[in-house]
């Protein structure tokens, strides 16, 4: 069983049309498209899905629990990409 809140694959909640590629081709697809571009590029983009999903959260009903879960992640994402930005100027 997945930990993942999306269906498994072949349940009956799950969508395995065609028209909609299963999640670990969108991750490949984000992984090369960063290693193209540069953070200038898809920082800001990374950020608005972030914000997304928080907002999301904020917007349910969601447990203190979560909602620390979910600051603590996005905390931990902008510290890494901040930690990248300067690994990036540095090599500059």
């Amino acid at each position: 069983m997945s930990d993942s809140r999306t269906p498994e694959e072949g349940s009956a909640e799950a969508d395995d049309g065609p028209e909609r590629p299963p999640r670990y081709e969108q991750v490949i697809r984000w992984a090369e498209y960063i290693k193209e571009q540069p953070p200038e590029v898809w920082g800001s983009q990374q950020n608005a899905v972030v914000n997304g999903q928080i907002e999301s959260a904020q917007a349910v009903d969601v447990s203190a629990e979560d909602r620390k879960r979910i600051r603590e992640f996005a905390d931990e994402t902008l510290r890494a990409e901040d930690e990248c930005n300067e690994e990036n100027n540095n090599d500059e």
